[in-house]
């Protein structure tokens, strides 16, 4: 299930110590709940955005964290691509100091593809 190190120890290690470029990236399977965010406007009040994530946290956070250098874009994001079920997709996850991790944004079509709604624990599939 893994195409290099997952080891943030060891990737570091790697990258640090030795000058050693990572591997293509690593593959995390994992488990978590969707959940919904809700848009709010200056003065507090609900807006109609929102926003469908999983929270990815622990020893998966740990390695992309530290796989991420050379593979991150704009706030700290990190380039992924994602399988739920048999439906793919190239994507980014958000860093959140809130979690100590990051957050997955799950699309719409994905949801309805998979026939996800909020509260759904979801496996899930990450490459980088």
């Amino acid at each position: 299930m893994k195409d290099g190190p997952t080891d943030p120890e060891l990737i570091r290690f790697l990258q640090e110590e030795l000058g050693e470029a990572l591997p293509a990236g690593g593959r995390w399977t994992f488990t978590g709940p969707l959940w919904l965010w809700r848009g709010k406007a200056k003065d507090g009040s609900p807006t109609s955005t929102a926003w469908h994530f999983v929270t990815i946290n622990g020893a998966v956070a740990d390695a992309i964290r530290a796989a991420a250098p050379g593979r991150s874009a704009a706030w700290g994001s990190v380039y992924v691509s994602v399988t739920v079920g048999t439906t793919g997709w190239q994507t980014s996850v958000f860093p959140s100091k809130d979690v100590s991790g990051y957050l997955l944004p799950v699309k719409a079509s994905v949801r309805k593809a998979e026939k996800l709604i909020e509260g759904d624990m979801v496996t899930i599939e990450l490459t980088i």
